[in-house]
């Protein structure tokens, strides 16, 4: 069969034969062991609901081996045969061209080059799934490679629920994940859940088909490790007059972090391009080499001894490099306190939004040995991760009383901390603590999250946020034709900016301007941009005009949910609102709304998503642009809702930048009116 002709039959009428184990793949840990042995029972009745009753006898050993090997139930035998990536836009089969843009987005996030776990259909972040069993790709695609531009696909957590009529100005695909009822919202919740097969963790750009590889967090990584230096170096004129790093410093600074899985692996790249040292520790070796063989890590290095030695050469020769520890991040920060290695920026980008199921490994215990804790001990597993949490934070507390700046980077890593007891608070004396206390004049939390001092007040509240797209073609030079076209309308979108954001507008044209050299491609022909709605809007435009003039092809539009509307969490993208709401989630909610109706190809709603299930609500979008006067209309409705609501937000929760930026969106559209909040003086209350 070809591989269109593999896509329409969907499910195939006759079994395949039963796929062994491919150990050349990363695949996910053993689930916890949560069902009870009737919840075990109907689990493998939700999961052979996809088949045909004359095939029921032969699957139910082979799926409750699954279930009890792997604690879920994968479906490995209806894995496809045919290679797994972002095919060219035209090679998918289809009556809709914005069904078959959907196609190559979900084949991209499942391509092993980018997904954590493939076999496992888990793109990032340990846990977060495109699909729950490949009997639900199968079917999607079918689906997909069947309708029309009047009808919309229902993804509920995986499962397609069918297509149902609509419009051809309604989206295509409306996405849901692991919407629960909120008392249900717990981890063990999704454990269960997940293992009966009725729900699953979509993360952000996961489940809703729009991640590009570790280039999507480079970006952002890349702007939080400039303005974090800026933050933490002195602004010193190199010797030959000006600045001789991005960041306007000339010293080159030390960046300690953990992580090089989906999401974390983009953090070397993003040290090298912010003219740092960076020590990434990853104790899996498989993530390890995988970045270093994609050349996003310089070097690996397995001996602290010699890392000391590695990182005190390069502290000596000003020399950005990249260095991977394969080995536990505890080890490092506790090496480099005893051989007294100043830390100028430190942070953490394990996965600790799923912490007892692989998403952070203990120090003491081996990536093997914690794997199998995790599944046959898992409440011994929990102690070991607890202590290594207070460990590693007692470490970071001596490198931060010398003077390093050390933020959450949006991962639960002050959440789990200080669940485990460890010293993440300070008192009213500014002295460590393992208490909070929310005396006058008590600041909470030692650290900020990286939202609160960067990301916040400098990007979101001013409307610049992840911006991305994906050229369809598959075509290198249509990229390459892109980030030319996004720079030049950047350059002219710069020159009557206010001050207030010319260092923004810089920065992503430096950015823009070296993204071709620094070989940010994984998978599909994609790149990301920190942009505000002119910039989105304009750029959009643009490429619309491109594509109808035959330029381009066409282009997938997106975003990461990680910005300024898409996300209510108040540990990470909305923990820089003070007014009390950063617990709610109508902004999230409201969004995804609202680009339903405004002209989304596709848009998702999501529980979950980086800092953990339960604690965020996050949302996303894809955008079809293929040349048409149509799509320049929903283009212009749609990206400036879907960054003005979120400064809308802001602006009311008292956020000065915020209040500046809708002020100035008002004044650009007459149709805009936000209610702009009064402000009160202090000495009255």
């Amino acid at each position: 069969m070809t591989f269109q002709q593999q896509i329409k039959q969907g499910i195939p009428a006759q079994l395949p034969p039963p796929k062994p184990r491919d150990n050349s793949v990363s695949h996910a840990p053993k689930r916890k062991e949560i069902l009870t042995e009737e919840e075990k029972k109907l689990a493998l009745k939700n999961a052979l609901r996809y088949f045909e009753p004359k095939f029921h006898a032969e699957l139910i050993p082979e799926f409750k081996e699954e279930l009890e090997k792997y604690g879920r139930i994968y479906m490995y035998r209806f894995r496809p045969d045919y290679e797994m990536y972002a095919r060219p836009i035209d090679e998918y089969p289809g009556k809709s061209i914005q069904a078959k843009a959907i196609q190559l987005m979900i084949q991209n996030n499942l391509d092993k080059a980018v997904a954590q776990h493939p076999h496992e259909l888990i793109t990032y972040g340990g846990n977060g799934a495109v699909f729950q069993n490949w009997a639900q790709y199968l079917l999607t695609m079918k689906y997909l490679s069947e309708m029309t531009d009047e009808q919309t696909l229902v993804m509920y957590s995986g499962h397609p629920m069918g297509l149902f009529p609509s419009h051809k100005d309604a989206p295509r695909v409306v996405v849901t994940n692991g919407m629960m009822i909120p008392n249900y919202s717990k981890p063990d919740d999704w454990e269960k859940f997940n293992a009966l097969g009725v729900t699953q963790y979509g993360q952000m750009t996961a489940g809703s088909y729009m991640y590009i590889g570790p280039q999507g967090i480079v970006h952002g990584t890349t702007i939080t490790l400039l303005n974090g230096v800026r933050k933490s170096l002195p602004l010193t004129p190199s010797k030959g007059g000006g600045t001789s790093s991005p960041s306007g410093r000339s010293e080159v600074g030390l960046f300690v972090t953990a992580g090089l899985g989906g999401m974390s692996g983009a953090q070397p790249k993003a040290g090298n391009i912010a003219g740092v040292i960076s020590v990434t520790a990853e104790v899996n070796p498989a993530a390890t080499w995988k970045r270093h063989e994609q050349a996003w890590v310089d070097e690996v290095i397995s001996d602290l001894d010699e890392l000391v030695k590695r990182v005190r050469e390069a502290k000596e020769n000003k020399e950005v490099v990249s260095i991977a520890y394969d080995g536990n991040v505890v080890e490092v920060w506790e090496k480099f306190d005893e051989e007294n290695i100043y830390i100028d920026l430190g942070s953490d980008q394990t996965s600790l939004h799923n912490p007892w199921a692989g998403g952070y490994y203990p120090v003491g215990l081996s990536f093997d040995e914690s794997n199998q804790m995790m599944a046959e001990n898992p409440e011994l597993f929990k102690e070991k991760v607890q202590e290594s949490l207070r460990r590693q934070v007692d470490a970071i507390n001596k490198h931060s009383k010398k003077g390093t700046y050390f933020f959450d980077y949006g991962n639960a890593f002050l959440l789990e901390a200080s669940r485990a007891g460890a010293a993440v608070y300070k008192d009213k004396n500014g002295e460590f603590t393992n208490s909070p206390s929310f005396g006058e004049g008590v600041g909470g939390w030692a650290y900020p999250s990286y939202v609160q001092d960067i990301m916040g007040p400098m990007c979101f509240d001013f409307g610049f946020g992840p911006f991305r797209w994906v050229c369809t073609s598959g075509k290198p030079e249509d990229l390459q034709k892109t980030d030319e076209i996004a720079c030049q309308v950047l350059e002219e979108i710069m020159k009557n900016s206010p001050k207030e954001i010319q260092q923004q507008m810089q920065d992503n044209i430096t950015w823009i301007k070296g993204a071709q050299e620094n070989k940010l491609v994984v998978g599909s022909q994609a790149r990301i941009l920190y942009a505000d709605a002119e910039g989105r809007i304009k750029i959009a435009k643009a490429f619309n005009d491109a594509i109808s003039k035959g330029e381009i092809g066409p282009v997938v539009l997106g975003r990461d949910h990680h910005d300024v509307s898409g996300t209510d969490s108040p540990f990470r993208e909305t923990s820089n609102i003070y007014d009390g709401s950063k617990f709610t989630a109508d902004m999230a909610i409201h969004n995804v709304i609202g680009d339903s109706f405004r002209g989304a190809t596709w848009v998702s709603i999501h529980n979950g998503g980086g800092v953990g299930w339960g604690e965020v609500i996050n949302g996303g979008f894809g955008m079809l642009l293929d040349g048409t006067p149509e799509a320049e209309q929903r283009l212009k409705s749609m990206l400036h809702w879907d960054v003005n609501n979120g400064i809308a937000r802001r602006s009311w929760a008292r956020n000065e930048e915020a209040i500046f930026a809708i002020k100035r969106a008002m004044e650009d559209e007459p149709l805009l009116k936000v209610t702009l909040p009064n402000l009160v003086d202090e000495a009255l209350l």
